[in-house]
């Protein structure tokens, strides 16, 4: 990987000698896209500059319904294609898909899929069909991750799963609500769960009807099932995180998940957790949730995986605690969540640094100064380029910034949704209403896609 590497940064980027590790110097200045096609960079402007108009994230979905009564179904679908979701997404088939992660490691990037699936709150589902149904797409995600059979991937696999796919929003509220009340530890308990999603005996919680009960035993065997055919098939599951009416109940679920495939007998050769939370820096008890879960695991002899992010959902979350009248959960600035996350980063950099590939952290951001942070601590501390760290973004944003880090070695994974147009452009359309800041602040990328492509136009070496 070093060696490689050191070819690919014969322009570009040189290397700086710190406590006796050599590390790269990432200049985002958007030589990267050198490595792009002229249409891939012409599409991404496009796509971009759409984006950042306020009323196509505020009323996609109006939009989209007018495209099609006044162009056809299939006229607007040819136009989806060949902007947002060429974009964004990698593609339908299974040819497709395979197809956009062989385009992707060719530029040094890793795929990271995600099936399009989840409950919003207040959605009401009738029996577990619907649920069942998913749990189907997340398997044929693991097969997709894991590649073709017989291959042997030369890299670690990840794939994000949204919980809210397997089990209803309405049991996180409700079980949310039931772990904010004292004395619930012992009936709560992730090794509880655990025990009982893999026994398959009846588990019965005081406070829950006899429904909600049964539902619960059937998400935990979903979840199961996804991450005993995520392990025989070497795929980690990184769960994303959501609202913070669910959180709490999702990372029982996740803790429940890391007692049972995240300890020292599921271990592979490098000990890396199968299991892997999510936590938003946007968040004020970010922080000390983050520090006591790192200890826990750290004290069971668990191992940890992390992925950090700033967070997607300030604006409804600030919209419902002024709702309920209840306490903002939410940092008060983007400085102060700037700030937050730093300080998150650098607890995790010295748990990696400590305890080796134990503990795994996924640095989500497409903040460039997030990212000059981790590189140059990873730097200090010794850590690796392609080791326990790894840097996440969302395909089709922030690609100076990803194909820079490829170049250089680093481990980076570009977030791939897939699907047909039907089940993924609301999602798109619900991700774009929750990163409208990272779209709008896009504006340096798109300054740099102009440079490159007046650069062809001019001809300029």
């Amino acid at each position: 990987m070093l060696r490689t590497s050191q070819v690919l940064l014969s322009r570009g980027t040189s290397t700086l000698q710190s406590s006796g590790v050599q590390r790269p110097v990432l200049r985002f200045d958007g030589e990267a896209f050198r490595l792009k096609s002229t249409g891939e960079l012409i599409r991404a402007l496009l796509v971009l500059r759409l984006c950042a108009w306020p009323p196509l994230v505020t009323y996609g979905l109006t939009l989209l319904s007018w495209s099609q009564r006044l162009l056809g179904s299939r006229l607007s679908g040819a136009l989806l294609r060949a902007s947002v979701y060429g974009q964004f997404v990698a593609g339908e088939t299974t040819a497709e898909v395979q197809g956009s992660v062989q385009r992707l490691q060719r530029l040094g990037l890793r795929p990271l899929l995600a099936v399009p699936t989840e409950e919003e709150p207040g959605t009401h589902r009738e029996g577990e069909s619907w649920y069942e149904g998913n749990l189907n797409a997340m398997l044929h995600c693991v097969d997709l991750s894991s590649g073709p059979p017989g291959s042997l991937p030369q890299q670690p696999v990840l794939m994000q799963l949204r919980m809210t796919a397997l089990t209803s929003a309405q049991l996180c509220k409700e079980l949310t609500l039931r772990l904010r009340e004292p004395g619930t530890a012992k009936e709560l308990s992730p090794e509880r769960f655990a025990a009982t999603m893999e026994s398959g005996k009846d588990l019965c919680i005081s406070s829950l009807s006899s429904e909600q009960n049964q539902h619960l035993r059937a998400s935990l065997s979903r979840l199961h099932r996804v991450a005993q055919y995520a392990r025989s098939q070497g795929v980690r599951l990184l769960v994303d995180a959501e609202y913070t009416s669910l959180n709490p109940a999702l990372t029982l679920f996740v803790s429940s998940l890391a007692v049972r495939w995240n300890c020292q007998e599921e271990a592979d050769g490098d000990g890396a957790p199968w299991v892997w939370n999510t936590y938003q820096a946007y968040l004020k008890d970010t922080y000390e949730r983050l520090n006591q879960a790192a200890e826990a695991a750290e004290q069971k002899g668990l191992g940890f995986g992390v992925k950090l992010v700033r967070g997607a959902y300030l604006e409804t979350e600030r919209a419902l605690a002024q709702h309920s009248r209840t306490g903002d959960p939410t940092q008060p600035s983007y400085e102060d969540t700037s700030r937050n996350y730093s300080r998150c980063l650098e607890l995790m950099l010295g748990h990696v640094c400590r305890q080796g590939s134990r503990c795994q952290l996924m640095v989500a951001s497409h903040n460039e100064e997030s990212v000059h942070q981790a590189v140059k601590r990873m730097s200090d501390l010794g850590i690796p380029p392609d080791g326990a760290v790894c840097f996440g973004q969302l395909l089709g944003m922030c690609d100076h910034v990803s194909l820079a880090l490829g170049r250089a070695g680093y481990a980076i994974y570009k977030s791939i949704p897939y699907g047909s147009l039907e089940e993924v452009i609301p999602y798109l359309l619900r991700r774009a209403q929750e990163n409208r800041s990272v779209l709008q602040g896009a504006r340096r990328e798109q300054g740099l896609l102009t440079q490159e492509l007046l650069r062809r136009l001019s001809r300029r070496p």
